[in-house]
């Protein structure tokens, strides 16, 4: 998850700081929800997003660019990078990100500020998850803890004075609803999510003082390239993970998104130190809730 060998094909670096540096194309788009500009405090500002290859993050960009704002986005693989630079043109760029390297970390917030004039917004998006349950190895759980927390830390860390030198600024932490139940066959990842919330509530109050906001989301399942490949068809998967939710069915990652868009515009001047649960009712729901048995939950697979 952490390696640094340039794809087959990939183009080499624009700039000898970064490993990747992609430009956005304008393309229309016809595939995705359409956008809606809701935050014209957005216009002119910067946001700076991890788990740049993910769905939630694509719509983030989406919906940030249809705002007048312009993005930069990380991510270790750019397998997906022209999906979302094809809809947000000029307004975006990829930089291929070891997250585990403060090299890496600097040289996506430099671009930042060398492309687009600073930072104001820095969400932390990206994960691996660390499975296993009796069986787990103590280098999974440095792994897991390196990505998931620690590089969560340092790439908030190094946004700050960016932030500041904007005057202001907030930044969003997705943590998972994982952090915050007990879920069968999986401890690594659910305990990485709860050290970040941990992570969250205790930065937001160092961050207050510099006119920083930190908050953080928890989604419920959310349609991901990793449910598809696993359950194939959408339908399938709502059918399993929707007796989960009261809603009935995961979420959608523009759904998430716009929570954290929410998180970042001035309606939440005065929200800090606070997760917002996106998760369609699943930390509403006690056991005798759930549909089905127990015993149906899938074993997931390191």
């Amino acid at each position: 998850m952490v390696g640094s060998r340039r794809p087959r094909g990939e183009q080499p670096s624009r700039s000898s700081r970064s490993p990747c540096f992609l430009r956005g194309r304008v393309q229309a788009s016809t595939s995705r929800r359409l956008t809606v500009a809701l935050y014209p405090e957005f216009d002119g500002k910067v946001l700076v997003a991890t788990g740049g290859a993910s769905l939630i993050v694509e719509a983030l960009a989406r919906q940030f660019v249809a705002n007048g704002g312009s993005v930069v986005l990380g991510d270790l693989t750019t397998d997906h990078a022209q999906d979302v630079l094809s809809d947000v043109g000029d307004a975006g760029r990829f930089v291929r990100t070891d997250v585990t390297s403060d090299a890496d970390l600097d040289a996506l917030l430099a671009t930042a500020v060398e492309e687009f004039g600073g930072v104001n917004f820095a969400v932390s998006a990206h994960a691996i998850f660390g499975c296993g349950y009796l069986q787990t190895t103590r280098q999974q759980w440095h792994t897991s803890l390196d990505v998931n927390v620690a590089s969560s830390a340092m790439f908030i860390e190094k946004a700050v004075p960016l932030m500041q030198a904007r005057g202001a600024g907030a930044a969003v932490l997705v943590t998972s609803i994982s952090g915050k139940a007990s879920q069968p066959n999986r401890i690594v990842y659910p305990v990485t999510k709860a050290a970040l919330l941990g992570f969250g509530r205790n930065m937001a109050q160092a961050l207050a003082p510099l006119g920083i906001r930190l908050n953080s989301v928890s989604p419920g399942w959310t349609w991901s390239r990793n449910i598809e490949a696993r359950y194939g068809s959408r339908e399938y998967a709502d059918d399993f993970a929707g007796e989960f939710h009261a809603i009935r069915r995961m979420a959608e990652p523009e759904e998430v998104a716009d929570a954290i868009c929410y998180l970042c515009s001035d309606g939440a001047s005065f929200v800090t130190g606070s997760d917002f649960a996106v998760d369609g009712g699943y930390s509403a729901m006690g056991p005798e809730a759930l549909g089905q048995p127990y015993e149906k939950f899938p074993v997931i697979d390191s």
